[in-house]
């Protein structure tokens, strides 16, 4: 789990938003947490599962 969080905005069509807000709600899921977890599934299908250790073994 994430330690600390930082602010993403987006712009996104008004349609397109509102289908999204729908099929989260149909999934019990906020936007929020579904946006996370697209991103967390990209990061790593690009990354790895382990890219936090790797980012840190570059510090």
């Amino acid at each position: 789990m994430e330690k600390r969080t930082a602010r993403l905005t987006l712009l996104i069509d008004p349609e397109k938003k509102s289908a999204f807000e729908e099929l989260c709600k149909l999934e019990d899921v906020t936007p929020s947490q579904r946006v996370r977890q697209f991103i967390r599934e990209y990061v790593e299908e690009r990354l790895g599962p382990d890219w936090r250790e790797e980012r840190k073994k570059r510090s």
